[in-house]
């Protein structure tokens, strides 16, 4: 008995003694995890600019891109040797730039040593030439996608798409910038690079001076950085010369959530979102982006005088929880802008930028559940499965509600919509304005979305058994298998949404690099 005795007290004690380290493990986590960056950045390198690639016409009157995706080194503040991805380089990739009508081929050419894709993130354009991943880019080979570019101009961008890879493929270096100019727009700054201002903003953390792809503790949103990078630039700073600058938002992180303001409080017009720009400037303080959405503002900082873009504490209305461990916490300085004592003049932003199209009424609505980390309705991705079929020419009403309890986006390929609606957000809030491809949409909350599938610009038939991709855009979500697939045929296709089909194959044209 005695012997009974002295184990079950060495069990207890045992026991207590993991609960107390567990809970000293949650405790330290808890007090540690919150990254608070500003007034603690130094900021000494100037912002690098990502060059605009180069590009030839063809015959016909194409414009023609060739890129070229491969493995490199970077310092990316931790010394030369950090390995990195690029495209046309060793870290990131150029900004293409094409106009509104014009016809367009990207031949893309993978020296990365295993597979990959390149998808145009915002862009309208037939399913075959978008990137998603069921057009593989084997080693060594060039996919050539080609379409004409039928949409208002925009700040759209590039990035992989392999699924169960897309998150580390990003999070090496495989991204740029894609803007599409309209002659018709208003009148905007415009000087790329002087007054015109990509920003890429990606956060990062390190193992000595190499990437770490560890994910956040105590959450399954992905890797969230303690380091910020700006068009891959460590301590950024920005010399700015006009009395108004426009900047190009992007969130091209793979998890985390920004709220940016200024250090100072100055107030700036939000012009544009995902989509392109506004029907009229939204004067605010901060504006929030989760990953893959755009934001164009226009900001007036004084002659003489410096300011910090920084992203403070995201409103993610999640619980304290997931708030917590998912960066709701988290303070970040991310570029600082330097204002010479004499500023070029600059005309004030007009108070119409453009006019929407009326989309018309739905004549479909589709519930999209976000039931987990992995699902949509309760399905993984299923490569070999379409999920929706969408018909040419109609406007569909999407209700997408967030069920799981943990942080999530929604993504629609080859459309923009419009939010009509979103849980604990009043009408007009400016993360809600224009036209948008990914939304962010809180745990508890239903983001209710007007998309309209307008015809395909392209004379060449269309493939209307490959997919397009709807998913969470945190990256570690959409590799998991939260995304599904749908197709859009022509009013008279026979339609059987939420059935099978056989597994589509690639699009463009590849062959041997």
């Amino acid at each position: 008995m005695k012997h009974l005795v002295r184990l079950v007290t060495a069990l207890f004690a045992v026991g207590a003694i993991l609960v107390i380290a567990v809970a000293g493990i949650g405790v330290y986590a808890w007090n540690n995890t919150v990254i608070d960056t500003t007034g603690k950045t130094v900021f000494d390198r100037p912002l690098a600019i990502p060059p605009l690639a180069a590009s030839t016409f063809d015959e016909d009157g194409t414009r023609v891109f060739d890129l070229t995706m491969r493995q490199g080194t970077s310092d990316l503040g931790h010394g030369p040797g950090t390995r990195t991805w690029g495209i046309d380089g060793d870290h990131l990739g150029p900004t293409l730039r094409a106009d509104r009508g014009e016809r367009v081929r990207v031949n893309v050419t993978n020296r990365l040593g295993e597979t990959s894709t390149l998808h145009w993130h915002g862009m309208h354009l037939p399913a075959v030439m978008d990137g998603g991943p069921h057009q593989r880019i084997e080693p060594d080979e060039t996919w050539s996608p080609h379409w004409t570019i039928d949409q208002p101009a925009a700040s759209l961008w590039y990035h992989p798409h392999l699924h169960g890879s897309t998150a580390e493929h990003v999070y090496r270096g495989l991204a740029g910038m894609f803007l599409i100019d309209d002659p018709d727009s208003a009148a905007l700054p415009h000087e790329y690079g002087v007054d015109d201002i990509p920003l890429i903003v990606q956060d990062k953390k390190f193992d000595g001076d190499q990437l770490d792809t560890d994910g956040a503790m105590f959450t399954d949103v992905g890797v969230l950085g303690d380091e910020i990078l700006v068009n891959g630039t460590p301590g950024p700073y920005l010399e700015v010369t006009g009395e108004r600058t426009r900047l190009r938002l992007l969130n091209g992180s793979n998890a985390r959530i920004y709220n940016f303001s200024f250090s100072t409080g100055l107030s700036f017009d939000l012009v544009g979102t995902d989509g392109g720009l506004l029907e009229r400037p939204v004067t605010t303080r901060s504006v929030q982006l989760s990953p893959g959405e755009r934001a164009e503002i226009v900001v007036a900082i004084p002659a003489g005088t410096d300011t910090v873009l920084r992203s403070t504490s995201p409103d993610l209305r999640a619980d304290f929880w997931q708030t917590r461990f998912a960066g709701g916490d988290d303070r970040l300085d991310i570029l600082e802008l330097r204002a010479a004592d004499t500023l070029t003049p600059s005309p004030p932003v007009p108070d119409r930028l453009t006019t929407f199209v009326d989309p018309g009424e739905p004549t479909n609505t589709r519930t999209f559940d976000l039931t987990s980390t992995r699902t949509i309705n309760n399905r993984e991705m299923d490569m070999e499965r379409i999920d929706e079929v969408v018909v040419a020419g109609t406007t569909e009403l999407w209700e997408v509600r967030n069920a799981s309890g943990s942080v999530h986006n929604f993504h629609v390929h080859d459309v923009q919509f419009r939010v009509l609606s979103m849980t604990g957000l009043p009408d007009g809030h400016p993360s809600l304005a224009g036209r948008k491809d990914t939304v962010y949409v809180p745990p508890g909350a239903t983001a209710r979305l007007l998309l309209r599938f307008d015809d395909l610009p392209d004379d060449e038939p269309v493939d209307t058994s490959v997919p397009y991709m709807y998913h969470c855009h945190l990256l570690r979500h959409e590799d998991n298998g939260m995304m599904g697939q749908f197709t859009v045929v022509g009013p008279d296709e026979t339609t059987l949404s939420g059935g099978s089909a056989t597994a589509p194959g690639r699009g463009g044209h590849t062959h041997g690099g």
